[in-house]
């Protein structure tokens, strides 16, 4: 069973990489069928996703403890409705997880995306995308593969840990991991307009949608977890502050600010700018949630301990910001709103303050994530 999974991450890699290329070089050199080649190629990473995920599903349903994974998050005893719980529930299988809603996520985005947008904007699209699935498919081949195998195969597994054994597991941590990547649609739908050169508003409604989904699985995802907190007694019966936790809940807060104003440009081309600021802020803040989860500088009870990905993620997050802002900055001057707005008291002004309140408290929540490495 590893060697299908190994192969499903394999043929993924390949072909986010053909994609990657067919698109750009069928786009420069004008061959439609290259272009289209390209992206039906896409279509298929979230089909390899799926088998690798379905392959590990499998191999734990089956106890085949020759695989690392599986031996060290199941055994005979496990009850087999938590085979999907033991799936996500270490670093291998939570990252395989992560590309499989990335993986299928954005190719559903890209199938149903509106017959206006022009091809520059689609190419750009795909490009992202195929560059940020890449990154995963290659993190989960040469750093946390869950298809390693072992030589001394033993007889039994490990087990889950007991605390998981939970029924919220069956949804708090799908669903935070869930609305973490999803901002990767409305982040990669409006950078792909600045790369392409689209000064118009035509992904805005592309964008509103797949950040109003992102936005509520990921807030779901938290109440879920606020109502764990209160029944678990090692929590203290409440739900404290928790650097995971947090680092959903700031991506969470610019999301919704993003909401709000995103209507203001929908309806009164205002904004523009700052909702590009936001998108960029909650793309980042996501990236910054990976790195504290897989090794990160700040401790938490949910991070993965034994993780060494924490370099990895670090300079990925640190790709992101300059990648983000630096198609910001290099679009900036072709950026400005059609008005302005016209008095303190105005509609819009009450929704710029409004968005200045959540910024404020996001600021305040991250300085409160980080700020345990400078006292150090």
């Amino acid at each position: 069973m590893s060697n299908l999974g190994n192969i499903s991450l394999v043929l993924g890699t390949l072909l986010c990489i053909y994609s990657l290329l067919s698109v750009n070089i069928g786009s420069k050199m004008k061959i439609s069928e290259l272009s289209i080649s390209g992206r039906n190629a896409y279509y298929m990473t979230s089909i390899t996703s799926l088998l690798a995920s379905a392959t590990l599903i499998y191999a734990f349903v089956n106890n085949d403890f020759s695989i690392k994974y599986v031996a060290d998050h199941s055994n005979t005893i496990m009850n087999k409705a938590f085979v999907w719980v033991a799936f996500y529930a270490g670093n291998e299988g939570s990252l395989l997880y992560i590309l499989l809603i990335l993986s299928v996520a954005s190719s559903l985005t890209i199938k149903f995306i509106p017959k206006s947008y022009k091809f520059s904007s689609i190419k750009s699209i795909i490009s992202v995308f195929s560059i940020i699935q890449l990154f995963y498919l290659l993190v989960l081949i040469f750093g946390a593969n869950p298809f390693t195998t072992i030589s001394n195969v033993p007889v039994d597994g490990r087990g889950m840990n007991p605390l998981l054994t939970h029924p919220a597991m069956f949804s708090h941590p799908p669903m935070l991991m869930a609305g973490l990547i999803t901002i990767t649609i409305p982040f990669t739908i409006c950078i792909s307009a600045l790369i392409s050169g689209n000064f118009t508003d035509d992904w805005i409604d592309t964008a509103r949608i797949t950040a109003i989904l992102s936005w509520g699985i990921l807030g779901v995802g938290m109440l879920i977890g606020a109502w764990w907190a209160y029944t678990i007694l090692g929590w203290g019966g409440y739900w404290g502050w928790d650097p995971i936790e947090n680092v959903a809940l700031m991506p969470w807060l610019v999301m919704t600010a993003f909401l709000h104003s995103i209507m203001v440009q929908k309806r009164r081309k205002m904004f523009r700018i700052w909702n590009i600021v936001l998108l960029n802020i909650a793309f980042v803040l996501a990236q910054l949630g990976m790195f504290i989860n897989r090794g990160g500088p700040v401790v938490s009870v949910h991070s993965f301990a034994s993780s060494t990905l924490g370099m990895i993620f670090l300079l990925f997050m640190i790709a992101s910001i300059i990648f983000a802002f630096g198609i910001f900055l290099w679009r900036l001057p072709r950026l400005k709103s059609d008005r302005t707005i016209e008095s303190f008291l105005s509609r819009e002004s009450s929704l710029l303050i409004n968005n200045f309140l959540f910024i404020t408290v996001m600021a305040i929540t991250l300085w409160g994530v980080i700020f345990p490495i400078f006292s150090d």
